[in-house]
C-alpha cells in the first residue's frame, strides 16, 4: 500500500517545507476559506440530488457489473461507464486525449490446496491461516523455517522503537501482533495511543519484515486490534492477488506473506512453552522479541500473469491557473466474485465503493454546471485496485499525469454514509491539514460540526486512495458522514440499517438497497464540492498542520 517506507518517510517530510509556485512561504495563516464563490454555485450546490447519485450507485453495484474486479469483464464494463459519464458531463480527457491511465499490474493466485505446519500442528487454509507471496515463482517453499515473535514488527526510530534490534531474522519467519504498541496501552504514552500509526497496518509489517530480510512474515489476527474479523482476511487474502509490476519480480518480498487465527496462534505459543497474552503483554511495553524454538513449514503454489488495469481520469480546465489541479479521488474497484461459493457469488461492493465512484460521477457533473468555472482546474480521479493495496493510486503517485508539484489537494470518497443525514462530521486522520478549515466551514453551513472518525484505532487515514497522495506530500482530505443522526426518524432508520448492514464489509451481502436513504451521501457530496470549489479558488494553497507527519516534497 505505500509508495516510500514510512519508517524513512516521516522524518524526510518533516524536515521539508512547503513549495510551491503560490505557496513559497506556507499558507498556515493565509489560506481563505471564504473565497469568492461561483455566481451560480448556490443554485449547483442545492441541486446535488438522491436521484444523481442513486442511478449510478445503482448501476455500478449492479450483478451485471460482477463485482468489478480488475482485468475481468467487470473492469471493462466499469470503465467503459465511467468514461462515458464524464464524456456526457462534458469533462475533457485527463490524460492526453486520454480518459485512462493504464496500470501495469501482477495477478498472482495460490493454490488453496495447502497446510502451514508449525511444530505438532497442521492448520487448514483460510479456517485456520492465510499464506501467500508476491514473488513470481510457481513454487515457493518455506520449509523448517525457525519462528521468533517479534511484538509489534515495528522499527520507529522517531518513537525509539525497534523490535528488531539486535536481531538477525534472515532466512527466519517473524511472528507479529496486529496494531501497533498504543492500542491497547494508551496510557503508556507510546505512539498514539488508540490512534493507530501507520506502523500498525498489516502492509508495513511484511515491508519491514522484507527489510529486515525474513523469509516468512506471519500476522496474528485479533478482531479489535485489526478492526475487522477473520473472514475480511480469509475473503481479501485468498484468490488473486493483485501487485504492481517490480523490477526484481518480488524478490524483495518475504517469500510467505501470512495470517494466523489467534485460536491457532494461541496453539503455536503454547506449544512454544509461551503464553500468548504474557509475551503480549511484554511487547506492549517496549521494544521486545522472543524465540519461539519452532519451525514453520508451508510451500505456496502460484499462477502468476502480468496484466493490465486501468485509473480513469477527467479534467475541468481552471480559468485562470490550469496547470494548478485540486484533484477528487474515489475507487471503482472490488473483489469481484467467487464461483466456489454457493448461492450468491458476487461481491457487489456498493458501499464499498460503488457509493463514492456515484459521488464523484456526481461531483463532476456539478462542477461542469459552475459558472464561471474555478480559477484552477478540478480533476477526477477514479482509481483501481484499491482493494489490492492502494495499487491504482500508488501507480498514479509514482507517475503522475499531473505533476504532484502542481497539485493543490486531494479530497477523497470512499465507502460514504448511507445511514442519513447526520449532525456531524467524521474527519478520518482529523488535525492533519488546513484543508480541513475548508471542511470546518462547508460543514457549518449545513449546521454540521467536525468531530474525529469514531475508531481511530483502525487506521482508515492509511487504508485509502488519499494516503497515497499524502505520502507525496500533498495534503490529503477524507471526511464523512459522522454517528449523530440529524433527529429521531434519522436514529429509527439508522438503527435498523445499522443491523442490515453489519458484517457485510468484504462480503456479498454488500449490495445495493432500494430502501437506503442516500441523505447522508447527498449532503456529504455537497460539503466535499464546497470544499474543492473554495481550494480551487483560494489565493493561497493549502498546507499541512505543522504537528503532521506529512508536509510537501515537491
Amino acid at each position: 500500500m505505500k509508495k516510500m517506507f514510512l519508517p524513512l518517510l516521516v522524518p524526510t517530510l518533516l524536515s521539508v517545507v512547503a513549495c510551491s509556485p503560490n505557496n513559497d512561504s506556507g499558507v498556515q495563516n493565509d489560506a481563505k476559506p471564504d473565497a469568492v464563490q461561483s455566481s451560480n454555485f448556490e443554485a449547483i450546490y442545492s441541486g446535488i440530488s438522491d436521484s444523481d447519485i442513486r442511478a449510478p450507485l445503482k448501476t455500478l453495484s449492479s450483478d451485471e457489473f460482477e463485482g468489478r474486479l480488475p482485468t475481468t469483464p467487470g473492469e471493462t464494463k466499469t470503465i467503459e461507464y465511467l468514461v462515458d459519464a464524464f464524456k456526457n458531463a462534458g469533462l475533457q480527457p485527463g490524460n492526453g486525449d486520454s480518459y485512462l491511465q493504464k496500470v501495469a499490474l501482477m495477478e498472482i493466485t495460490a493454490d488453496p490446496d495447502m497446510t502451514m505446519t508449525i511444530g505438532d500442528n497442521q492448520f487448514a487454509y483460510k479456517k485456520d491461516m492465510v499464506a501467500s507471496s508476491k514473488r513470481e515463482q510457481a513454487t515457493i517453499a518455506l520449509e523448517d523455517s525457525e519462528l521468533v515473535f517479534v511484538g509489534y514488527g515495528v522499527n520507529a526510530p522517531e518513537y525509539d522503537w525497534n523490535d528488531y534490534e539486535g536481531l538477525d531474522v534472515k532466512g527466519k519467519t517473524v511472528v507479529i501482533l496486529v496494531n501497533d504498541p498504543g492500542f491497547e496501552n494508551p496510557e503508556s504514552g507510546k505512539f498514539q495511543g488508540t490512534t493507530m500509526t501507520y506502523y500498525g497496518r498489516w502492509s508495513y509489517k511484511y515491508e519491514e519484515a522484507s527489510r529486515q530480510g525474513a523469509a516468512g512474515a506471519i500476522i496474528v489476527h485479533e478482531t479489535a486490534p485489526a478492526s475487522y474479523g477473520w473472514s475480511v482476511v480469509a475473503n481479501s487474502w485468498s484468490g488473486p492477488q493483485y501487485g504492481l509490476v517490480s523490477e526484481d519480480k518480488g524478490a524483495s518480498r518475504v517469500a510467505m506473506e501470512g495470517w494466523l487465527t489467534l485460536d491457532a496462534a494461541q496453539k503455536v505459543f503454547s506449544d512454544a512453552g509461551l503464553d500468548f497474552y504474557d509475551e503480549k503483554a511484554k511487547a506492549m511495553q517496549g521494544p521486545y522479541h522472543q524465540p519461539m524454538n519452532l519451525t514453520a513449514s508451508v510451500t505456496v503454489k502460484n499462477t502468476f500473469k502480468k496484466s493490465e488495469s486501468h485509473n480513469v481520469i477527467a479534467t475541468l480546465p481552471g480559468t485562470e491557473l490550469p496547470d494548478e489541479h485540486v484533484i477528487y479521488t474515489a475507487h471503482w474497484d472490488h473483489l469481484g466474485k467467487d464461483e466456489s461459493k454457493e448461492g450468491d457469488q458476487i461481491y457487489n461492493g456498493a458501499l464499498d465503493n460503488a457509493t463514492g465512484t456515484a459521488a464523484i460521477l456526481t461531483m463532476a457533473k456539478a462542477y461542469a454546471n459552475l459558472t464561471p468555472r474555478p480559477k484552477r482546474s478540478v480533476s477526477f480521479l477514479v482509481v483501481t485496485a484499491e482493494e489490492q493495496g492502494l495499487l491504482g493510486s500508488k501507480y498514479y503517485a509514482t507517475h503522475p499525469v499531473i505533476p504532484m508539484d502542481k497539485t493543490v489537494a486531494n479530497i477523497n470518497m470512499d465507502a460514504m454514509n448511507v445511514l442519513g443525514k447526520t449532525k456531524n462530521v467524521a474527519v478520518v486522520g482529523m488535525g492533519k491539514s488546513e484543508l480541513e478549515d475548508y471542511l470546518e466551514k462547508a460543514a457549518a453551513k449545513q449546521g454540521r460540526t467536525l468531530t474525529q472518525e469514531d475508531r481511530p484505532e483502525a487506521g482508515y487515514y492509511y487504508r485509502s486512495d488519499h494516503f497515497s497522495f499524502a505520502k507525496q506530500g500533498v495534503p490529503a482530505l477524507y471526511a464523512e458522514g459522522g454517528d449523530e443522526p440529524l433527529n429521531e426518524e434519522v436514529a429509527k432508520y439508522r438503527k435498523r440499517m445499522k443491523v442490515i448492514k453489519t458484517g457485510c464489509y468484504h462480503q456479498v451481502c454488500d449490495e445495493y438497497r432500494e430502501d437506503w436513504d442516500l441523505g447522508g451521501v447527498v449532503e456529504d457530496t455537497q460539503m466535499l464540492f464546497d470544499v474543492g470549489v473554495n481550494v480551487a479558488n483560494a489565493d493561497k494553497w493549502p498546507a499541512w498542520r505543522s504537528t503532521s507527519e506529512f508536509q510537501r516534497t515537491h
